[in-house]
Order: C-alpha cells, then sequence, then structure tokens
C-alpha cells in the first residue's frame, strides 16, 4: 500500500463551521447509507463491563473483559480526578478558539499530527460529523511542543502530565494484560518496545447535528494500535460498541477511564483478546468531547503472535507478522472501515477460533 499522500484530496471543511452556521439539514458527503444510520440502542440496561482497579477481584474481572467485550471503564485508576477535567477543560477552550488560530495547526494525511476534520484520503469518500486534534507523545523524538496548540496557556502543561500519568496506567494495565494470559508480565510490553513504545492522543471534538439520525460522528471500526485508553464526555452519551452483533451505548462512569483492546493485542494474543467494532452518535441539542489516548507498539518493531500462546495451546498463528507502521497505512488511507484492516493481514487462516 502506498504511503499517505501530502494533501487531502478535496479542500477541507471544519464541522464546527457548518455547525455554527445554522444550516438546518447537513450536507450530502456527510449522509451516511441507510444500512450505516446510527440506532438507539434496544438494550438501554446494558453497560459494558466497569471495573474497580482497586479492587481484589480487578485481574479476573479484566480479563473476562478483555475475551468478550473488548471494552471496559476502570474507575480507581490512580489518575487524579482534577487533571482529567483539566484535560477536558482545555481542549474544549481550544476548539472554541477563533477558527484563524485552529486553522494554523492544519494537518496533513502524511503524519495527521495537528488540526483535522477527515480520517482517509478517498476522492469523494462520505466523512464523519466530526473535526480532532492529534499529536505525538512517545517516542519523544516526535514529540513537538510547537506542533501543540498554544492557547489555552496551560493547554501544553496539562498535557504533558495528563499523557505522564496516563502512559503509567498504560503501562499497569499490560502487565495484568500480560499474566492474564498466562505469560510473565513484562512479556506484551516488551513486544511493544518496552519503555521504548509509541504513544499518541487524539481529541475528538463532535458539534452539534441538525440531522443527528443520518450521520455518524465516528463511522465504526476497530482501534489499529495497542490498546486505547479514552477520556470521554460524561455529560453527554455517545460512543457505541457492537457486542454479540448489537449496538450497545456506553454510559460512562464518573471520572472512569474507557479502555478497549486494539488490533495489535489481538494480534499478539492470536485473537483471544478482542479488539471490537465501535461507533460514535452525534445529537442536535449537546456537542461533545473525547480524549482518545492510543498506547501503541514501536512502530518498525514486528507484530505477530506470542510463540509461547501458540506452543501452549497448540495452535497456529492467525496473522502474519507486520510492523505497526506498514499496518496502520490501511487506515490513514482509506479511513475508518470497520474491521477490515484486521482482515487485510489475517492472510494465514482465515478463521479466528477462541483458544
Amino acid at each position: 500500500m502506498k504511503s499517505p499522500r501530502d494533501n487531502w484530496p478535496e479542500p477541507i471543511v471544519r464541522v464546527q463551521s457548518l455547525s455554527e452556521s445554522g444550516m438546518s439539514t447537513i450536507p450530502t458527503k456527510y449522509v451516511k447509507p441507510l444500512n450505516e444510520r446510527p440506532s438507539l440502542s434496544k438494550f438501554s440496561d446494558v453497560n459494558i463491563p466497569t471495573i474497580d482497579f482497586e479492587g481484589s477481584s480487578n485481574c479476573e474481572e479484566i480479563s473476562e473483559a478483555c475475551r468478550d467485550w473488548g471494552f471496559f471503564q476502570v474507575v480507581n485508576h490512580g489518575v487524579p480526578r482534577e487533571l482529567m477535567d483539566e484535560a477536558r477543560q482545555v481542549w474544549r477552550e481550544f476548539f472554541h478558539q477563533p477558527m484563524d488560530v485552529k486553522q494554523s495547526y492544519g494537518n496533513t494525511p502524511k503524519t495527521y499530527e495537528g488540526y483535522g476534520s477527515r480520517l482517509g484520503v478517498e476522492k469523494g469518500a462520505i466523512l464523519d460529523w466530526s473535526d480532532y486534534y492529534f499529536l505525538h507523545y512517545l517516542p519523544g523524538y516526535l514529540k513537538d511542543h510547537n506542533k501543540w496548540p498554544a492557547l489555552p496557556l496551560s493547554l501544553r502543561k496539562v498535557m504533558e502530565e495528563y499523557s505522564k500519568q496516563v502512559v503509567n496506567f498504560g503501562g499497569r494495565l499490560m502487565k495484568i494484560f500480560s499474566e492474564n494470559l498466562g505469560l510473565k508480565e513484562d512479556v506484551l510490553q516488551n513486544a511493544f518496545g518496552g519503555e521504548d513504545i509509541g504513544a499518541c492522543l487524539r481529541v475528538n471534538f463532535y458539534p452539534k447535528c441538525p440531522q443527528p439520525d443520518l450521520t455518524l460522528g465516528l463511522s465504526p471500526h476497530s482501534d489499529p494500535g495497542g490498546m486505547t485508553i479514552l477520556l470521554p464526555d460524561h455529560h453527554v452519551a455517545g460512543l457505541q460498541v457492537r457486542h454479540n452483533a448489537h449496538w450497545i451505548t456506553v454510559k460512562p462512569a464518573s471520572h472512569a477511564f474507557i479502555v478497549n483492546i486494539g488490533d495489535q493485542i489481538q494480534i499478539l494474543s492470536n485473537a483471544i483478546y478482542k479488539s471490537v467494532e465501535h461507533r460514535v452518535m452525534v445529537n442536535s441539542a449537546e456537542e461533545r468531547i473525547s480524549l482518545a489516548f492510543f498506547y501503541n507498539p514501536k512502530s518498525d518493531l514486528m507484530i505477530e503472535p506470542v510463540k509461547e500462546l501458540l506452543t501452549t495451546h497448540n495452535v497456529s498463528p492467525l496473522y502474519p507478522p507486520r510492523t505497526f507502521d506498514q499496518y496502520r497505512l490501511y487506515i490513514r488511507t482509506k479511513g475508518p472501515q470497520g474491521k477490515s484492516q484486521l482482515g487485510e493481514s489475517n492472510k494465514l487462516n482465515p478463521q479466528h477460533d477462541k483458544m
């Protein structure tokens, strides 16, 4: 697959500008086909598992959630509540800066870093109703504070501390993931590169939408990276997770992180752990903001099923070796398209049997 191009295939339109224009109908390039339009969950009493990180049975609960749901939310995780609130607030303030301030950080498909309004470079694609900001945190040589917004003034300091705390939390989760597979606690972390991992942030801004029944804030996809640690907008629901062929609307707990398994951990676990499709609905009454922190393997490391798991369970690998850099080219080129990127790499065995 070719590397992403230097420029977007069409002029970029900021969704926030469309929302604030007072229009009553959305442009056709945001209207999803009938079979892809959102619907309210019929299972209003169902939610993803909520796990108390200080609880005595948290390891067992996390293991079950990784195998069955691919999603769970964590309370008592150790990241200060005040820091979580500050992180949400500085980004809300950024998205309400004047447009010329935001435009100065406009991104390209080459790296995606900066202020953006689309994923994928296919001309004529149906787009999602959202804007975003993408930035790098690790490895250190990719982090450039000049590419982080200068306003509000506290943003860079807040996000430096927030990112450090979330990376620490991610490392603690990786040990539990590894031990729950019957492996030594450092096996998955070492497969990611040890301390030399990748970490980046996408802040999602979902403006009010006059026709929320026709579009999505983010199309169905599984995350191509290792693990995502999401700070949701706890006042406005919108995230939906596919579970047993149904879309379940996530109801965030106060000051919880929503954690989901990414494709790279599904590959390393040989599909014991599941990366699961999810999508985002929008609404006409309120805007939403969320911070998706991606905890990823070092980009040039070869990722493949852990050999010890294959031996223990006497099974063949479901996935061929591939670097994360090679893998994520798919979604950066085509945009979010279900779990098709995982299918693209699955050339060894068409069946994902449980071990």
